[in-house]
């Protein structure tokens, strides 16, 4: 109950002190995976955004298609916030039941977690005093822990005594997320 209380009282000073901004992602909403978010001002030049994107597909194709990801990221504006060019940097988190890129045209898919650290670039532009668009593109490194099953039969299908490692170098976000602020 105490964590609670302290998380509401820090959300609630940051809110009243800085101009916070709730965005949805364009191009991924269309595709029917949201891509929400929060950006809220933490210093002159700097932004502290945390956004989420999920695929609630249980099956695509007879193939799951189901993730979920967890990022913050500080921002640095060079010209002001809200307004130009920016960089940032991030670490996150990812649940995922789907078939990666290396098992397509298989019977077989993935169930696990990872993390990813990476960077990101970015230009924002203010269309008025309350909505703004942000185009982004970001990637970095992604370690992933996880099973592999069958699809068919659910039977597990790899030898690894507990997890699959991989990690690989990847762009992993992008868009253009319509912003709104809140304050």
């Amino acid at each position: 109950m105490k964590k609670l209380i302290i998380f509401a009282f820090l959300l609630i000073s940051t809110y009243s002190q800085s101009q916070t901004y709730v965005k949805v992602n364009a191009f991924t909403t269309l595709l029917t995976i949201p891509n929400v978010g929060i950006e809220t001002s933490i210093g002159k030049k700097s932004t502290f955004q945390f956004d989420i994107l999920a695929s609630f597909w249980k099956s695509v194709q007879g193939r799951p298609m189901e993730f979920y990801t967890f990022t913050p990221e500080y921002r640095y504006h060079f010209h002001e916030k809200y307004n130009g060019l920016y960089i940032g940097g991030h670490i996150g988190a990812s649940i995922y039941n789907f078939q990666k890129w290396n098992y397509v045209n298989t019977d077989y898919y993935e169930k696990g977690f990872g993390y990813f650290m990476g960077i990101t670039i970015g230009y924002q532009i203010k269309i008025n005093d309350r909505f703004m668009l942000d185009c982004f593109l970001g990637g970095g490194n992604h370690q992933g822990f996880y099973k592999g099953y069958n699809v068919s039969s659910g039977e597990r299908v790899d030898h690894a005594e507990n997890y699959n490692k991989s990690g690989e170098w990847l762009p992993y976000r992008g868009g253009v997320m319509v912003s709104y602020r809140l304050n």
